[in-house]
């Protein structure tokens, strides 16, 4: 692995790069509107890095360098045109910075001194982990066909995936508690390994040695899909957000 000590990941004097950008919440997730409202060429004219899922949640999305790939529930990563359609995306401009290196951590206690080392439990940030996993679990959830149910009921319509001592990338974002239901609150996080065998929305891992990279954020760009009827009309009164998000995430 290339050492990123002492340097940063991207254009660290691009104008963007303090901003955060998504379109749809997690919350219109909750009452199945699954309906692709953006594009993943649309989302290259905002970020470069990020990650969503697909319509119908065809799979846990991750962007790397400007290229975007699907992991879909048989576990393999493709990489998706600039047609492919999301209900729910986050994406940046990357500029990362040099945080630290680890060894031999769990991913709670990693996140856990990330949030410590940053001081900034009420800001948005990213984090990037590039390095040798000694454990890491992830899954994906089954593409749904429309009408879509509720997040809740797909939860145990999901594939997991174990693999040990593997090589790969680690991105994830922040989010405030304070914003819960524009996104998970505390930390979203997904995975892709280096060979494009595995990946998807990480469960738990163990880091064996890896440098980490963070950006902050001090600006967030909601964009609504206020073009989709159902979503217009939908009242999110009655909707259960931060039990259901807590249920389907974690």
């Amino acid at each position: 692995m290339t050492s990123l000590r002492g340097r940063s990941i991207g254009p660290v004097h691009d104008n963007g790069a303090n901003m955060l950008y998504q379109h749809g919440t997690l919350a219109q997730l909750v009452p199945g509107l699954l309906e692709g409202t953006t594009t993943i060429g649309e989302l290259r004219r905002h970020g470069d890095t990020g990650i969503g899922t697909g319509e119908g949640l065809d799979g846990e999305l991750i962007m790397l360098d400007g290229h975007a790939w699907k992991v879909g529930a048989d576990g393999q990563a493709i990489e998706v045109p600039d047609d492919f359609t999301l209900p729910f995306a986050t994406v940046h401009r990357a500029a990362f910075q040099f945080q630290c290196a680890r060894d031999d951590i769990g991913l709670e206690d990693l996140n856990a001194r990330i949030v410590e080392a940053n001081g900034r439990a009420n800001t948005f940030f990213s984090v990037i982990v590039r390095g040798r996993f000694s454990f890491m679990k992830t899954r994906a959830v089954v593409k749904q066909k429309a009408p879509y149910p509720p997040l809740e009921a797909v939860a145990d319509r999901q594939a997991m995936f174990l693999a040990h001592d593997v090589t790969g990338t680690m991105l994830g974002y922040f989010t405030p508690p304070m914003f819960n239901g524009a996104a998970v609150a505390g930390f979203h996080e997904h995975f892709l390994s280096d060979d494009r065998s595995m990946g998807g929305h990480i469960l738990d891992a163990v880091l064996e040695h890896g440098e980490v990279l963070s950006q902050v954020f001090d600006t967030l760009v909601q964009h609504l899909p206020v073009d989709d009827p159902e979503y217009r009309r939908h009242d999110f009164g009655g909707d259960r957000i931060a039990e259901a998000i807590a249920r389907a995430e974690h």
